[in-house]
């Protein structure tokens, strides 16, 4: 018959002591420490998205380009050689050859980013502010606010935009400023729906209840606790919002309601290459290849923006 065994608990099995951290009476760490080990973990996050990184760098180097344009370009975007005034492929003189009125195709390339980019990023904070604005406001107070907003969104779904905008321009000439107005204020009304989708989630959580209770008002409720909690869809709906309107831009320059057809942008290259797409396939690559690696790049940077920065990852 085999010995009892003893009642007595190896180390192996005994439970780890647990201290409270209220009794260890600890000094909160400053204010300045919590913020820079938060910044610290946003940074690690991002990093981790390669893609991310790598698109970072590479519209870095492309709004570096297109800023400096000036220095960088070999020839004036107009200037034409007059030893070449037709389409020609690369050469020792032009790196990417000529258009078909014998304008350097690299230099166009670079001085096409200032205008492309400008105009997607510039509708694209238009449209960002106006959707952000309308949805958190139609979100959080409701009701009548609500029902009223969102039947105008449903309004501004109705209209197509890009056939009003080739019907306007075929009536006022077109500029940067108007594409960038037009493409900002017909295209927020989709951000507005997920905010308001997102406010109508999160003002019933319990620290939207709590904020309340304590006498927060609206507008720092609003700004310091429920859009934080956003700000991924934001970024990743923003950066769509420049990739779109960059294709949009693009689109009107090659049907021609854009801006000048004189004006270096990649649509308006894509356009005079329509005519050589056999014998110098080269003309439509450049401008087309470039403006797909931007837009790529720009998906991606908001992919990686969006983990590093939603609470909600963490």
């Amino acid at each position: 018959m085999s010995a009892p065994q003893s009642g007595r608990v190896g180390r192996s099995e005994e439970q780890p002591l647990v201290v409270p951290a209220d009794s260890l009476n600890l000094p909160a760490p400053p204010p300045e420490l919590i913020e820079a080990r938060r910044r610290g973990r946003l940074l690690r996050r991002f990093l981790r998205h390669r893609l991310a990184v790598v698109s970072m760098v590479l519209l870095l180097l492309v709004v570096l380009i297109s800023i400096f344009a000036p220095l960088l370009a070999p020839y004036n975007p107009s200037a034409t050689d007059l030893n070449n005034l037709t389409a020609a492929g690369p050469s020792s003189a032009h790196w990417l050859g000529t258009d078909d009125i014998g304008e350097d195709v690299l230099s166009r390339v670079i001085f096409g980013g200032r205008v492309s980019l400008s105009i997607g990023v510039g509708a694209a904070l238009l449209s960002l502010i106006l959707g952000v604005v309308i949805g958190a406001v139609s979100g959080w107070f409701g009701g009548l606010v609500d029902t009223v907003l969102m039947r105008f969104v449903d309004l501004m779904l109705c209209f197509p935009a890009l056939f009003l905008l080739l019907i306007f321009f075929a009536l006022v000439p077109a500029s940067e400023l108007v594409i960038v107005l037009f493409l900002g204020l017909f295209g927020w009304m989709y951000l507005a729906r997920i905010v308001r989708g997102e406010f109508l989630m999160l003002k019933e959580q319990e620290f939207v209840q709590s904020a309340l209770a304590l006498g927060v008002g609206s507008p720092r409720l609003i700004w310091r606790h429920l859009l934080p909690n956003v700000v991924g869809v934001v970024i990743v709906t923003g950066t769509l919002s420049v990739a779109y309107n960059m294709l949009a831009e693009a689109t009107l320059d090659f049907l021609g309601f854009g801006v000048s057809p004189d004006t270096p942008t990649w649509g308006n290259m894509l356009t005079t290459a329509s005519t050589h797409y056999i014998d110098q396939p080269l003309l439509a690559i450049a401008p087309g290849l470039t403006l797909t690696i931007v837009i790529l790049c720009i998906n991606f940077l908001g992919d990686g923006l969006r983990d590093a920065l939603d609470p909600r990852l963490s």
